[in-house]
């Protein structure tokens, strides 16, 4: 399956559809957003740290790769659901171009989770069901309008609040 959905677009997909839709039609308001000012500067120290760890594949791109793992780092353990798949997605990837890897996830601040590293492992019934989510977040980007926003307590920190409730 041919997909142009990348980790934030997956990723997205498990917070808010609307923010799904808006960011895949180009409706970005996440610059303005500290949240995520904050987590592009971490991911620039870390890159720096480890000097071209970062790599693309397609259209996503990959934090680190070791012998066993594929790593992906998060500034916080906010929504491991969305990390989850997002990493699931980019095992895929890597399936698809033969590398077969177990999946590692880093989280610099630990909020909701007991441990700092999860670690999760792309199966049968994984693939499955990504594959499925892969073609529902397709058929939501090509909506003519985007679904409309639920308030939930998430959202006031969300970039995209204002566009949403006020």
């Amino acid at each position: 399956m041919k997909s142009n959905v990348n980790g934030t677009l997956i990723s997205h997909y498990f917070i808010c559809k609307t923010k799904l839709w808006l960011h895949a039609n180009r409706i970005n308001l996440e610059d303005n957003s500290e949240d995520v000012g904050i987590g592009k500067i971490l991911h620039e120290i870390n890159e720096e740290k480890n000097k071209n760890t970062e790599i693309s594949i397609d259209n996503v791109k990959i934090d680190k790769l070791t012998k066993e793992y594929l790593v992906e780092v998060k500034k916080s353990d906010s929504d491991i659901v969305a990390v989850k798949w997002q990493v699931f997605l980019y095992l895929y990837k890597l399936k698809q171009k033969g590398v077969l890897k177990k999946g590692k996830i880093e989280f610099i601040e630990k909020n909701r989770q007991k441990k700092k590293i999860h670690y999760v492992e792309l199966d049968e019934a994984n693939e499955k069901e990504l594959l499925s989510v892969l073609e529902k977040i397709e058929n939501l980007i090509n909506l003519e309008k985007p679904p409309l926003a639920v308030l939930e307590k998430k959202c006031k920190k969300c970039a995209y609040f204002e566009y949403c409730f006020i």
